[in-house]
């Protein structure tokens, strides 16, 4: 996928040498954006392998998302990838899909004067223990449909949001992908992700396939063919190591940027990362440093797109076998640490 090895070049070519509260150095910049024609394919990135074990935790992620859940008990049956950020029973401080299903509204006595908040004849919010949750998912799909009575599918107020400020200024980690926007033209459902923080090894290509997803399967609930991903990052940034490995960029990020800039055949790329792991100290923990692994993704020829295939059933009854990857093929995998 071009689009994704663009915005890899973009950063090693225009980033800043920026120290993090992670304690892994990173590349830097402000507002990477791509855009990818879902039409041509199902861009599950094919410069490194990314199906097995690493397709099905995205599944069950994005599946746990549309559940609603605030905890991720089931979901540690299936995959760990939130375990770092739970306590032992699962609880969680971040709330993305809590949030994309059960948005807290204000009671009555938080509401000021003259505000407009939809109450309990709304048919997309429920009451919860005592407090009103408004349904993002359900109500942008029942308006793409034509069941919404006050507004229509080329509305331009369908935005689903994960962030809330009481939430996000106390949890260990608050939402990186935090709202999305669907979009009508021409018979074809668009989705634009914003998202504040992007881990462009490890983070991003996930972040692609799953919201590709999300949109190929409202597609399917609402009688639209998938259209185009847009992709915000405001903070587009690359893992480049720990203690000397990590400072050795503060010096030396302008001549791997130079040497990034001159390639012209995709193959040079891997005569930048010789260059690089001949001048820079030996990594105290292998993997944290990703941009030896991106100048090898950069000299990879991107291979054809995979297919998707979603079983046709309400969106609370979809389960895991009823998505399936077709036709994938992918160069060998490349080993990235995450940051925490």
């Amino acid at each position: 996928m071009q689009e994704y090895l663009d915005t890899v070049r973009s950063i090693l070519e225009e980033g800043n040498y920026r120290p993090n509260r992670t304690g892994v150095d990173t590349v830097s910049t402000f507002m990477q954006t791509h855009e990818i024609d879902l039409s041509e394919g199902f861009p599950l990135l094919t410069t490194k392998k990314m199906d097995g074990f690493r397709w099905k935790s995205l599944i069950h992620e994005l599946l746990w998302y549309f559940s609603g859940e605030e905890h991720v008990r089931k979901l540690r049956e299936k995959t760990s990838i939130w375990d770092e950020w739970a306590d032992e029973e699962g609880h969680l401080e971040t709330a993305y899909g809590r949030f994309w299903r059960r948005y807290p509204l204000p009671d009555e006595s938080a509401q000021l004067e003259g505000e407009a908040w939809a109450d309990e004849e709304n048919p997309w919010v429920e009451e919860e223990d005592g407090n009103l949750v408004f349904d993002q998912i359900q109500y942008v799909i029942d308006t793409l449909k034509g069941d919404n009575p006050e507004r229509g599918p080329n509305s331009r107020r369908l935005v689903v949001n994960a962030w809330h400020p009481g939430n996000a200024g106390v949890s260990l980690l608050p939402p990186c992908h935090y709202t999305f926007v669907f979009n009508v033209q021409n018979g074809r459902l668009n989705v634009h992700l914003t998202q504040r923080s992007g881990d462009i090894a490890l983070g991003v290509p996930f972040n692609i396939a799953a919201y590709a997803l999300i949109a190929n399967i409202v597609a399917q609930r609402t009688g639209l063919k998938p259209g185009k991903f847009g992709h915000s990052i405001v903070d587009a940034h690359i893992y480049s190591g720990k203690g000397e490995r990590g400072e050795w960029y503060r010096g030396n990020l302008q001549e791997l940027s130079s040497r990034v800039e001159q390639v012209d055949d995709r193959k040079e790329f891997l005569n930048v990362r010789e260059w690089l792991e001949e001048e820079a100290p030996g990594e105290e923990e292998e993997g944290y440093d990703h941009v030896p692994g991106l100048l090898e993704q950069l000299s990879r020829e991107p291979l054809s797109r995979s297919k998707i295939d979603i079983e046709d059933r309400p969106l609370d009854d979809l389960e895991f076998e009823d998505i399936n990857l077709e036709g994938y093929e992918s160069h060998d995998g490349i080993r990235f640490e995450v940051a925490e």
